[in-house]
């Protein structure tokens, strides 16, 4: 198992990434509600350092509470239903001095609990191959895209912009193939023992027939939904109009439709868009033969190969803030000569999120996957630019209800064979 200078390597980055992300917003905005289905931005400062207290600390270790009240403000965020969206949330929240310093010690006790080097504990409930331990570094490592986004939907004078900032906006428009995948089986969740740790939802593993198909080799790009908007499709909530021209909210600046990029677009927006083609949105079984299968029969751990990934194979941990042009990372293609399966934005699939045969709830963190098993959020695959290293991994599965906009996840169409 991982040693204890893993894991505190790990949760160092984690803190650092979400510091960061922190320091680019502006004081003003620390209490504002970027996006009304989600708490005010207060709540995730504390909520990260209190999910990982609460798990560690006081239920797998048995820890004492900082302060109880504070420990279950900030324990959980909200499910993102249209039904929630008030416009305001209603409820006293505490001073940021205090918060952070709620922070300060919750992380305190975090770090000497990772210092112990007696984490993994077989037979244990919560630490039997450290759950506990990954739970709370891969939770981490999830709300930094939470985070990001809702920052996206800041005003820009909301946000310090980094010197640095360039958005990769040159590229050109690649033509649309479609790549023939033949009949085959797709294996689906993950052999427990086998990895290092996975989410209930990931578990167990079993295999999948798959019917031949047809996948575009790209994602669908801005230009390609341009058509469908200029037919009276629904824009993007990544679109903005300003007289007769459209463009890009990207993180730090408005900009000019880049056209090269893949659209970020809804659940229900990218069904619509494939109606209109006359064309579907892959199953997740279809999307892990795409991206992981091969003509021999075998699948890889990646759709490139077995090579840790990297910048070479896709935009993903955070070397960038926004996307950039669809199929400039040829290296992260699949075998079948697919690009970017992996990174550049989640992928949308028609698969309702729902549990494998023999699902079990993690014991660290039951409600996971447990409470969104209602029929009303689809299965998303891949990566974005804000998904974390740690979590691109074949069996790793995102969900959100569809009509929910702001998530950067693109899609591609798919035709039976």
């Amino acid at each position: 198992m991982p040693s204890t200078a893993l894991f505190n390597d790990w949760y160092s980055r984690n803190r650092a990434r979400t510091q960061a992300l922190f320091d680019l917003i502006a004081d003003e905005a620390y209490y504002s509600r970027p996006i009304d289905l989600r708490h005010p931005i207060v709540f995730y400062e504390g909520h990260l350092p209190a999910f990982s207290f609460n798990t560690l600390v006081k239920r797998a270790l048995g820890g004492a509470s900082i302060d109880p009240s504070l420990e279950a403000l900030f324990a959980r965020g909200i499910d993102p239903s249209a039904a929630d969206g008030a416009g305001t949330d209603g409820r006293a929240w505490p001073a940021r001095t205090t918060v952070q310093q709620f922070c300060a010690e919750a992380d305190r006790r975090v770090r000497t609990a990772l210092e112990r080097g007696d984490l993994d504990r077989p037979g244990d409930p919560l630490l039997d191959r450290s759950e506990a331990v990954f739970a709370i570094l891969e939770h981490e490592a999830m709300h930094h895209e939470t985070l990001l986004y809702m920052l996206h939907r800041l005003p820009f004078d909301h946000k310090r912009r980094p010197p640095t900032y360039r958005p990769l906006v040159d590229g050109n428009v690649l033509a649309q193939e479609w790549i023939d995948i033949p009949a085959g089986r797709a294996t689906l969740g993950a052999d427990e023992r086998a990895l290092r740790f996975g989410w209930d939802n990931e578990r167990p593993h079993h295999t999948a027939d798959v019917a031949a198909f047809a996948i575009q080799r790209h994602d669908v790009t801005n230009a390609d939904f341009l058509e469908f908007v200029n037919a009276g499709g629904r824009p993007p909530i990544f679109w903005e109009r300003r007289d007769d021209n459209w463009y890009w909210r990207a993180m730090f600046d408005r900009i000019p439709l880049p056209v090269s990029w893949p659209v970020y677009v809804s659940h229900a927006e990218a069904s619509a868009y494939a109606e209109w083609r006359g064309w579907r949105l892959p199953s997740e079984a279809e999307f892990q033969r795409a991206a992981y299968g091969t003509a021999e029969g075998r699948e890889r751990v990646h759709p490139w190969g077995s090579t840790i990934p990297s910048p070479a194979h896709g935009v993903f941990d955070f070397t960038s803030w926004d996307p950039e042009p669809a199929g400039s990372h040829p290296a992260g293609r699949s075998a079948w000569g697919v690009d970017d399966l992996v990174g550049n934005g989640w992928e949308w699939t028609s698969t309702v999120f729902a549990p494998f045969p023999g699902f079990r709830p993690l014991p660290s963190y039951p409600e996971y996957s447990a409470d969104f098993f209602d029929g009303e959020h689809f299965v998303m695959k891949g990566a974005s630019p804000a998904t974390a290293r740690e979590l691109v991994r074949p069996t790793f599965r995102n969900w959100f209800r569809p009509r929910y906009p702001y998530v950067y996840a693109t899609f591609r169409c798919v035709r039976s064979a």
